[in-house]
């Protein structure tokens, strides 16, 4: 369904993503790993057209995303990692503004707007402005405009961010049913325990190269580790965290 094929992105010369390759098809949940700088963010902002590959493609359904980025992103659900949206509008207005952009009707908007502002309690806040929303108000509202208009793919940058702990089971368990739906789930997180529960499929990336992908067991055997935790730390990491921890400890309480 959605395919990256050798993507690369340069900033001038520095190399952000190098040579990255994988599928995701329906029903899968992918899980997008890397540490700060690993190229995680160039990467969503390549998959959703926000910017062009330096070489290499992006495909849906065998199809160059960037020969018809409209008809691509009428499929496509995406909540970016920053909640940045218009102050002066409200949520309701916002999201009008969103179904207005996908196209789709009047009955129907206002139909799931109120369905979804609801399942996400944000009904009775529906006339107050973003700029009053907490950040985690505003990656709900954010949520409820890339499922909207009922998606095939969606890709969620940091979905989880802000939001208290009911709303955070509440998404766990959307992304499972989404899936089960045969929607595609392109999932980039820094939360690695909500990754090994959700993801079907791994990508781990250092140094904008990947350096592990797989089903979440194929890694799991190919590294010889059980938990994401210790996979990550193994293959990404340099230092001894447990060391950095205690040093950093040693400082703080030091009475000099």
């Amino acid at each position: 369904m959605l395919e990256a094929i050798a993507l690369a992105k340069l900033y001038g010369s520095v190399p952000a993503v190098r040579e990255v390759t994988f599928r995701l098809e329906p029903g899968q949940v992918l899980g997008y790993l890397g540490p700060n700088g690993s190229g995680k963010s160039t990467t969503v902002k390549v998959l959703t057209g926000l910017l062009q590959p330096t070489h290499g493609q992006v495909l849906f359904e065998g199809k160059d995303i960037q020969r018809d980025l409209v008809s691509y992103r009428k499929r496509l659900g995406y909540v970016p990692e920053e909640a940045n949206l218009y102050p002066f509008l409200t949520g309701e207005e916002y999201l009008e503004m969103v179904g207005t952009l996908r196209a789709l009707s009047r009955t129907r908007m206002k139909t799931k707007i109120s369905s979804l502002l609801e399942l996400f309690s944000l009904f009775p806040h529906r006339h107050v402005s973003l700029g009053s929303y907490s950040k985690g108000m505003r990656q709900r509202v954010l949520l409820i405009a890339a499922l909207m208009d009922n998606p095939d793919v969606l890709v969620l940058d940091e979905p989880l961010s802000g939001l208290d702990v009911t709303s955070v089971l509440i998404i766990k368990n959307l992304i499972r049913a989404l899936s089960a739906r045969g929607k595609a789930v392109f999932y980039c997180s820094h939360i690695l325990e909500v990754v090994e529960k959700l993801c079907s499929q791994l990508l781990i990336l250092r140094n904008g190269q990947v350096i592990a992908y797989g089903s979440t067991e194929e890694v799991r055997q190919r590294i010889g580790q059980s938990s994401l935790e210790h996979i990550f730390l193994q293959l990404v990491e340099d230092k001894d965290v447990a060391q950095v921890a205690n040093e950093i400890v040693d400082v703080v309480v030091s009475p000099s």
